[in-house]
């Protein structure tokens, strides 16, 4: 079976498209056109690819099966290319990051502005993502590298530990609670809370926990940074769950209390996560050495 890499990094485009006219403008490539290609791969296949309706295209299961296959292909492909460069092996190549929303706003920007800065070869797609589609997202191919907070079940990936940090309450002074040194997650649910935006990972598990408890997580309002979020405690509008890398920070500027929370899950070990070290393109394993050097 004979495959060309044109029509696999079609058929990427198509799938990660709503419509098989905006894959094939990516692929450069008129629908009529596109459209022949898909068919003949599914024909060389014998299995359907894409339900086709007024609406866009959806993958089939098999056509599932071929974009995770399909995704790693073109993956190798660049990692080959990135190889044979020339800048050398860790100073060229495209580096695609699922994170979640602390690595995304907080450490991530500082980190790979010195790191690109070094590196004028390099380019980063960095895309804030859940942790369960970080994790598939590294398992298919999609991102090659994952970085992540708390627990992670991720079979078949290796987790590579690189730093600590804790989430905490910060509440305005003055609050009702700012005296105590610590606080049970249980205990904040009677304030009403600052969060991040909708589809934030952090948002995500605390509404996880509050699950958990049977309880309720008032939120006030949502904002789009762990900055905005001290802004509107210092200003006593509520208050908020916050790492603590994020909330130490914001205090030396803000009028902030800051109270550790008594959960074990408040602890967060941040992990990298990848497919195979070994296999990586020197500018991957360029970046985790940099991660690996503190946060």
């Amino acid at each position: 079976m004979h495959f060309d890499l044109p029509d696999l990094r079609l058929f990427i485009h198509i799938a990660e498209s709503p419509s098989l006219t905006q894959g094939a403008r990516k692929a450069f490539l008129s629908p009529a056109a596109a459209s022949a290609r898909i068919k003949a791969l599914e024909a060389q296949l014998g299995s359907r690819l894409l339900y086709r309706d007024s609406r866009g295209v959806e993958l089939t299961p098999a056509g599932q099966r071929l974009l995770q296959h399909a995704r790693l292909i073109m993956r190798q492909v660049d990692y080959l290319k990135s190889e044979f460069t020339e800048y050398g092996t860790d100073a060229a190549g495209h580096i695609r990051i699922f994170a979640n929303t602390t690595a995304v706003t907080e450490f991530l920007p500082e980190v790979l502005a010195g790191f690109l800065a070094e590196r004028p070869g390099v380019t980063v797609d960095l895309q804030e993502r859940l942790s369960r589609d970080i994790v598939r997202g590294v398992l298919d191919g999609a991102a090659d590298l994952g970085i992540i907070a708390g627990p992670v079940q991720a079979p078949g990936l290796q987790v590579l530990h690189f730093s600590t940090d804790r989430l905490v309450l910060a509440v305005p002074l003055g609050h009702a609670l700012a005296q105590r040194q610590a606080v049970s997650f249980n205990d904040t649910l009677a304030y009403q809370h600052i969060g991040l935006h909708e589809g934030s990972t952090l948002l995500s598990f605390l509404r996880e926990q509050v699950e958990k408890l049977g309880g309720n997580l008032a939120l006030r309002i949502q904002v789009s940074s762990f900055e905005a979020i001290c802004r509107m405690i210092e200003g006593g509008v509520g208050i908020g769950i916050i790492p603590e890398s994020a909330a130490r920070r914001h205090s030396c500027t803000m009028q902030l209390a800051i109270l550790q929370l008594d959960e074990a899950w408040a602890v967060r070990e941040r992990s990298m996560l990848v497919r195979e070290l070994d296999a990586l393109p020197g500018s991957v394993r360029a970046l985790i050495d940099r991660l690996n050097q503190g946060v």
